[in-house]
């Protein structure tokens, strides 16, 4: 199945699912679909969980019907866990982060800006290690050359960019709409490993996500990143995390190649790759600096940036690429499965309306909590 890994029988796989009766944590075990909301009533609980070998309970389904019509609806695999990301993980986002800013977030100034940077930065920040001497030495050299950004302080300096992505919640699932603000004419998808961490600051798995950027917003200032990132439906992420193994482990998502395509309604394609061999901040790193003097009692989701930028251009020579209502975005690596979502806007997609208080109720009202 497209949206499953490859060799889904041999791994565990932690998800969510609405049913009648509510939000349910399921187990994806063999061929089979499990409520486990007897055992975990959250996801965050069953995360926490360090033996699942013995957590069972009732069949839902064999895995064929998920994404089916006839299936449950498949949900945001996390609950209670706060969602964070780093940025500019990567030289080539770098790179990106600093054409939005001297662009002021016009994509018509883009590609001129991109050559004249390639070729006076490029080399430079994809060969050193951050935090280092020779990263501090880069630095003063491109302050002398009136060309530092603070997009090239957390590529290269020693503290990783790390955000408050989505409220707790408020993330959408595999098959749901994915939003970019209506007044955005400069935006694009952003394919990204997600790892999951526990209440005790273990990272446990890995999914996949869609951190939605808003190019124009954040290229006109930095400190509009959070319009930029936090909308409805603006967080995409699934569609089950792969806990880690014998089988899968975090060196395989530090060799992750994942896969973008985007088809577009007017017959537009543009694939993409994101190589977690090419970020520049090891994995764990990034996980030790969301930690850094702040704790996550329910455990957290941390995007962990992307290679991929896309400069293709979509209807005028020179602009690249944005998003136009209607895009099928798929993001998919072969030990993780596939992310699909359709395009819309913030303001169209189904509002956000299923909160903690809900869950608690829910849950109560499940027989589920005393």
């Amino acid at each position: 199945m497209e949206l499953l890994p490859v060799d889904h029988a041999q791994a565990t796989l932690v998800g969510r699912v609405l049913l009648d009766a509510g939000p349910t944590p399921v187990l994806v075990r063999g061929g089979d679909v499990l409520d486990v909301s007897g055992t975990a009533p959250t996801a965050a609980d069953l995360l926490d969980r360090d033996d699942l070998a013995g957590v069972t309970g009732p069949r839902i389904c064999g895995v064929a019907a998920l994404g089916t019509a006839d299936g449950p609806r498949l949900l945001a695999p996390v609950d209670l866990q706060v969602i964070k990301a780093c940025g500019v993980t990567f030289a080539l986002s770098a790179i990106e982060r600093v054409i939005e800013e001297r662009a002021r977030g016009d994509a018509d100034k883009a590609s001129e800006i991109r050559g004249d940077l390639e070729a006076k930065v490029g080399s430079g920040i994809r060969s050193v290690v951050p935090g280092s001497t020779g990263a501090a030495s880069l630095k003063t050299a491109l302050i002398d050359a009136g060309m530092w950004s603070q997009y090239l302080e957390v590529a290269i300096g020693p503290d990783a960019e790390v955000f408050t992505k989505a409220p707790v919640l408020s993330a959408v699932g595999w098959g749901d709409d994915v939003g970019i603000r209506s007044d955005s004419d400069w935006n694009n998808p952003e394919p990204e490993v997600v790892l999951i961490v526990d209440s005790k600051g273990n990272p446990r798995g890995a999914t996949l996500g869609n951190d939605v950027n808003l190019r124009d917003f954040e290229g006109r200032s930095a400190l509009l990143l959070g319009k930029a990132k936090d909308n409805n439906a603006s967080t995409a992420l699934g569609p089950f995390i792969r806990l880690f193994d014998a089988s899968f482990t975090m060196d395989d998502v530090r060799s992750a190649v994942v896969d973008l395509q985007i088809e577009g309604p007017e017959g537009y394609r543009l694939s993409g790759t994101n190589k977690m061999s090419e970020i520049s901040r090891d994995p764990t790193d990034l996980v030790r600096q969301a930690l850094s003097e702040h704790q996550y009692p329910d455990g957290f989701a941390l995007f962990l940036g992307t290679l991929f930028a896309p400069v293709q251009d979509r209807d005028h020579p020179g602009r690249g690429f944005t998003h136009k209502e209607g895009d099928m975005v798929r993001i998919a690596t072969p030990k993780l499965g596939a992310l699909v979502n359709r395009v819309t806007t913030s303001k169209a997609a189904p509002p956000w309306e299923f909160g903690i208080r809900d869950l608690m109720r829910n849950l109560v009202a499940r027989g589920l909590l005393a």
